[in-house]
């Protein structure tokens, strides 16, 4: 009893040191570090921390290891690593920057949700409507939703929208006759947020001969991000989604409100939606699609 009572009160002794300053600092730190993983989350930034990480424990194990000559080389590695960091992840500090001056940083946007599921599923409704007027009329068309990638890169090459995602304006846009038409729309929060934006090539040489550069920019669109893109062929009219690097070619209208669903409103409700499990979201219709092309990340 009087080994625990000294125990509580070295602890209320302690407690008694931390100031309220402490406190509001400990705040300010993590407030900043989880901005911070949010960041680097949203973009394609995350496997160059992993290496980062990978060289620093590397760094450690040399040291304790007492590995001289492997030891300099990490350190003189690091150093320079500190500059090259800064350049590297320019487009990232930027933009917390300007979100810092626009106050577009509070903790408001911590604790919301960036879209609703109302929106999301107008989207896919609207969506679906256009496609199969598009696909009767073989009319091209390239929508990429985005998901937790932010895709801030390909909108600064298009036109910038803040629009509700309605299927007479997706056909306005993606007629042929129209400015905006040959390049792709993007979906953000469930809501259009820029058309005639420019999509990087699929880089993949197994790719199926007949797949024009509309299908090759979707495909590496999903290779570089978790987006999920639907495209209407030109030539065929044929409807096809890619997710992850693999296109589900020839789908049906319904199949295509489905896959959706599946990729976008259940990640929102269950939080691990982001599986593109092509055997359980076809089988009740196997004949809808009958030509899959694959491809692995490099």
């Amino acid at each position: 009893m009087n080994w625990l009572s000294s125990l509580l009160i070295n602890w209320v002794s302690n407690l008694s040191l931390i100031r309220i300053s402490d406190i509001l600092d400990i705040l300010i730190m993590a407030f900043l570090i989880y901005k911070l993983m949010m960041l680097i989350r949203r973009t394609s930034s995350g496997q160059v921390v992993k290496g980062v990480l990978v060289v620093l424990v590397a760094f450690g194990l040399a040291s304790f290891f007492q590995l001289t000559v492997f030891s300099y080389l990490l350190s003189r590695t690091l150093e320079l690593g500190v500059l090259a960091l800064v350049i590297l992840f320019q487009p990232e500090i930027r933009r917390f920057l300007e979100q810092m001056g626009s106050g577009r940083l509070g903790l408001n946007n911590v604790f919301s949700h960036p879209d609703t599921p109302t929106e999301m599923e107008n989207a896919i409704l609207q969506t679906v409507e256009a496609y199969a007027s598009l696909s009767q009329s073989k009319t091209g068309a390239l929508m990429v939703f985005e998901r937790s990638n932010r895709l801030d890169s390909a909108l600064k090459t298009g036109t910038a929208l803040d629009a509700e995602v309605n299927s007479e304006l997706l056909k306005n846009i993606f007629w042929n006759k129209a400015p905006l038409h040959d390049g792709a729309v993007i979906v953000r929060n469930g809501r259009l947020a820029g058309a005639g934006c420019m999509l990087p090539l699929s880089s993949n040489v197994n790719l199926s001969k007949d797949l024009g550069m509309r299908h090759r920019a979707g495909i590496g669109v999903s290779e570089q991000s978790d987006a999920v893109v639907a495209i209407v062929s030109e030539e065929t009219g044929s409807i096809s989604v890619a997710v992850g690097g693999m296109l589900k070619r020839h789908l049906a209208p319904e199949t295509l409100e489905r896959l959706l669903r599946n990729e976008l409103i259940s990640e929102e409700e269950s939080g691990n939606g982001r599986k593109f499990n092509l055997i359980n979201l076809f089988k009740a219709k196997k004949g809808d699609a009958d030509d899959v092309e694959k491809d692995q990340r490099k």
